[in-house]
């Protein structure tokens, strides 16, 4: 259920398509930036709206709002509530001072915005990622080059794969677009999935973050199985074949 502000957040939304913390407030004086903020952390949460940068944006009118269809919102808008139980799980992992490589996608970006800014050094691929990660003062942050995927923000190649000649990874966060017994992790790029063999092989710890939709899901190139991560981070809702599967291979499933 949400509560009488939160309806007429929802009523603006649908009304103007995009709407600031600004805005909010002019309609709220009475109510602090804080609770507006948690307001719409609600709301993404619930699926309704996609956070923006001192605002949020109606998911329906996502192709108004940027000019064309933004395929990279329209996924992120999906399995929200999954994503955001898998970032916080995920969360729990991160260790002070260590190397972090942390891959694309959105569920990631759930992840970035929850890291403390604490002295972590973190490698990641993704350019949104890497972007939101610069809020945090203490965090130092790798971005590895190469040439950007429009659809998962993401770059790689082989200005990419010599980037990882100079950089240890001690905890690999990675994500995947398809799971299935046959054929292992697989994504749709081929610069992607070489990038993410090597960063899982050149890491000490790899953690998969995938959501139960992804499995059975399988699309052009596999860059790994279960026998290659350490811990599989999903929403609770994986078939219980895949679970009992890591199970026995020594995979800690959450």
């Amino acid at each position: 259920m949400y509560n009488d502000r939160q309806e007429q957040i929802l009523s603006l939304l649908n009304e103007k398509g995009e709407i600031q913390i600004s805005d909010l407030k002019n309609v709220f004086p009475q109510v602090s930036t804080m609770t507006l903020r948690r307001d719409l952390t609600m709301l993404e949460g619930k699926g309704l709206l996609i956070r923006t940068h001192g605002g949020a944006v109606n998911i329906k009118k996502l192709s108004s709002v940027f000019g064309e269809e933004d395929a990279y919102s329209l996924r992120a808008a999906e399995n929200v509530e999954a994503k955001m139980s898998i970032a916080q799980k995920a969360l729990g992992f991160l260790d002070n001072g260590r190397s972090i490589f942390l891959d694309a996608g959105s569920t990631m970006m759930y992840l970035a915005r929850l890291i403390p800014d604490e002295p972590f050094s973190l490698l990641t691929s993704g350019i949104n990622i890497a972007l939101e990660l610069t809020k945090k003062a203490k965090i130092t942050i790798y971005q590895t080059g190469g040439q950007l995927n429009q659809n998962s923000l993401s770059s790689s190649g082989p200005t990419s794969m010599s980037m990882l000649d100079f950089i240890n990874i001690d905890i690999a966060f990675m994500a995947a677009s398809g799971f299935t017994f046959e054929n292992g992790f697989t994504v749709s790029n081929f610069f992607e999935c070489e990038l993410k063999k090597a960063v899982m092989k050149k890491a000490k710890k790899v953690i998969m973050m995938v959501d139960s939709s992804k499995c059975n899901k399988v699309l052009a190139f596999t860059f790994g199985n279960l026998t290659d991560i350490d811990i599989l981070i999903s929403d609770g809702n994986l078939p219980e074949a895949v679970t009992n599967k890591a199970h026995e291979l020594g995979v800690k499933v959450l």
